[in-house]
């Protein structure tokens, strides 16, 4: 569900930087820094209303006009920013997965763990990723309803894949790896929203594996 952002904020005059000049051939890297200044203000605001043209070529210490061999609009970095996102959620779950070693229950908790990780370091860009602050109009950008769904899509299969190695393992009774790894995700999701949300909750200091154990039907 797409929430309201809050009313869009100045940006502060001393986010402005000077920018040394990329050298030819290094547009690629000015396009990263677009996308570095929008995730920026976005982590900054927490409203996807102050990622602007200007405001996103004031942090880079640009020109307006050169933000546009690269975006063609706000919607476009924004989307750029999620893509990024994600590809950094998909990177930080299979360092997670060859970092557990051999047990597959220990890669399964070190897949859900980091899940919530990104959402605590990062909660503008996780409600972001998960349309919380921002959802794209399918047909900005050619974007489809599948290029919605694809976004998440690896980061995803990491997950039904950790706890098919569970199920392999004999460590759940799970006898859907998918569907109930897309419970575990939901389940997960919700907890990383409600923290987001209320910081103030006295959570129990074991929610995650109140979430994760019976969800992930690992047996004790």
């Amino acid at each position: 569900m797409k929430e309201t952002g809050s009313a869009a904020a100045a940006v502060p005059a001393k986010q402005t930087r000077v920018r040394t000049r990329n050298r030819r051939g290094e547009g690629g890297k000015l396009r990263d820094e677009i996308i570095d200044a929008a995730a920026a203000l976005l982590d900054e605001s927490g409203d996807q209303h102050v990622v602007t043209l200007r405001s996103v070529a004031r942090r880079a210490g640009i020109a307006t006009p050169s933000i546009y061999p690269h975006f063609p609009d706000q919607p476009a970095i924004m989307l750029a920013v999620v893509r990024r996102e994600f590809t950094g959620l998909e990177r930080r779950l299979a360092t997670a997965v060859e970092q557990a070693g051999d047990d597959p229950r220990r890669r399964l908790l070190a897949v859900c763990e980091t899940y919530l990780d990104l959402a605590a370091r990062h909660p503008q860009r996780y409600r972001t990723m998960f349309g919380g602050l921002w959802t794209p109009a399918l047909g900005d950008n050619s974007l489809t309803e599948t290029d919605l769904v694809m976004l998440g899509a690896p980061s995803m299969l990491i997950l039904v894949q950790a706890l098919g190695a569970c199920v392999a393992a004999g460590l759940t009774t799970s006898d859907d790896a998918t569907a109930d790894a897309t419970a575990l995700w939901v389940g997960l999701h919700g907890l990383a929203h409600q923290r987001v949300v209320a910081p103030s909750y006295p959570w129990p200091e074991n929610i995650t594996e109140r979430v994760i154990l019976p969800l992930a039907r690992l047996n004790a």
